[in-house]
């Protein structure tokens, strides 16, 4: 559902589920016209609790962010705009899944740098 909503968003999907070998990880990797996008995917059935963009706490993103430096890393760190967005996907029964896209969700971790 995540991906084909990336794609009608106008995003390239390259890969998806993408583990680095220092324990990084992204859900989904993909390029915004000149922009290299690290996805995380966040799917809930209520919202009882928060948005789901909530549940990427600052040990999440550090996570994600060791993963976007690895993949950098096997392009020969580049010089090239990336950036870190989630994808909501709200679930509820008898309803419509919701997604929302929520660009630049978060910085890069600390105290990682590039």
């Amino acid at each position: 559902m995540a991906l084909r909503f990336l794609r009608r968003n106008g995003y390239k999907i390259l890969y998806r589920n993408f583990r680095g070998r220092s324990g990084g990880e992204i859900d989904i990797v993909c390029r915004d016209n000149d922009t290299l996008v690290f996805v995380e995917v966040k799917t809930r059935t209520r919202e009882d609790f928060g948005r789901p963009v909530a549940a990427v706490d600052r040990q999440k993103q550090k996570r994600i962010s060791r993963g976007g430096l690895a993949w950098l890393r096997m392009l020969d760190n580049p010089d090239i705009l990336f950036r870190f967005d989630v994808v909501e996907v709200i679930i509820t029964d008898g309803v419509k899944p919701r997604l929302e896209l929520i660009k630049n969700a978060f910085p890069l971790s600390k105290p990682y740098l590039y």
